[in-house]
């Protein structure tokens, strides 16, 4: 079987001749890690240590070239250097504080929509579904996608997330309790551009719809449930429907942290893979419990067994042998893999997975 084919098999609750081998990625410090622990200094990008390990990962699936969300996107440009510290606008045009070296979460200074006059600028320069680069002409693509034997990917979108990473956790909390009708016209758009994309693919051609919604911390969501059945949900349904009548069936929901209280509405959303299940806030195993066959996991790693070592390695394992053994699940690390796992760890990960694939 193809990848792909093993892949939608999955998705499908058939039985595969293997699992697929995949993996989300990994952080950039921990491929700088890697390389002094013997990873080849060729081997750069996360699609290059996929492909230089053998896996069947997120980033070596092809990305159907119909642009969602903010496009063009604004130019990421140093404003100032402090020193240890850098002021910089970042590629979704806010303004922020960054270390000058690793990785960390920003401190946002100026957010890009702080009003609705920003919000129509930004919806007329950056979210205009007619944007040349969102018209291109597919079948080039097509073909070159079908010969890799991959499954294909719809970048599906965001309704929070989005919305969230332009107006910032709390000014679009505030704006969701004062200002619901701004905030269901911003949602609006952001479905109207995703229905004109959907227009725009070839029956056939796509395998998998993925969506973006980080809205869950370590407790829960970040808007409330009652509010996400209100203005989420049917609007997800508007797109699901597009989506189903293009043969598209598969939903993978991306969303970090503590789940539980959202998945339902998911559910009911029609999109029914949860992805990528971290395990310090949520637990694939009780998941599979309360839903049983209608939800599909992907993911659920806890990526601090592999800090621990080998034993808490073969533990995890343990605990997620049963879910294999059920089927319509493909286990993989539950983010991107820190630098804090060192590449014999990694591959000692990668050997009992093989086992058990």
């Amino acid at each position: 079987m193809t990848t792909r084919e093993r892949f939608l098999a999955v998705l499908n609750h058939e039985k595969p001749d293997s699992i697929p081998d995949f993996e989300f990625g990994y952080w950039d410090e921990t491929i700088t890690e890697w390389h002094k622990q013997g990873l080849p200094r060729s081997v750069i990008t996360n699609s290059e240590v996929e492909c230089y390990l053998g896996l069947e990962g997120v980033s070596i699936f092809p990305l159907l070239s119909l642009p969602n969300g903010l496009h063009p996107a604004f130019e990421k440009r140093v404003l100032e250097d402090r020193g240890d510290h850098l002021i910089l606008q970042d590629t979704d045009g806010n303004l922020c504080e960054v270390p000058s070296t690793g990785s960390t979460i920003p401190r946002y200074l100026k957010y890009v929509i702080e009003s609705r006059a920003d919000w129509e600028t930004f919806k007329r320069e950056r979210l205009d579904p007619s944007h040349p680069e969102r018209c291109v002409d597919l079948a080039l693509f097509s073909q070159q996608a079908k010969r890799t034997g991959l499954p294909v990917i719809f970048n599906a979108g965001s309704l929070y997330g989005w919305l969230r990473n332009w107006m910032g956790v709390e000014n679009f909390s505030y704006a969701l309790m004062s200002e619901k009708d701004w905030v269901g016209e911003m949602m609006d758009h952001l479905v109207l551009l995703t229905l004109q994309l959907i227009e725009r693919i070839p029956r056939g051609l796509v395998d998998v719809a993925w969506w973006w919604e980080d809205m869950c911390y370590n407790h829960g969501p970040l808007m409330s449930p009652r509010l996400f059945h209100e203005l989420m949900v049917p609007r997800y349904k508007e797109i699901t429907s597009s989506l189903k009548a293009k043969g598209i069936v598969h939903n993978v929901l991306d969303c970090d942290g503590c789940i539980y209280e959202l998945v339902p509405g998911w559910l009911e959303s029609g999109i029914r893979v949860m992805f990528p299940l971290e395990a310090a806030h949520t637990d694939a195993i009780r998941l599979r419990q309360d839903y049983g066959d209608q939800l599909l996991l992907i993911g659920g790693v806890d990526k601090r067994a592999l800090i621990a070592g080998r034993g808490a390695i073969d533990r995890e394992w343990d605990r997620l042998t049963p879910l294999l053994q059920q089927g319509g699940f493909i286990p993989c690390v539950d983010h991107r893999v820190p630098p804090e796992v060192t590449l014999a760890n990694y591959s000692y990960y990668l050997e009992k997975k093989r086992s058990l694939l």
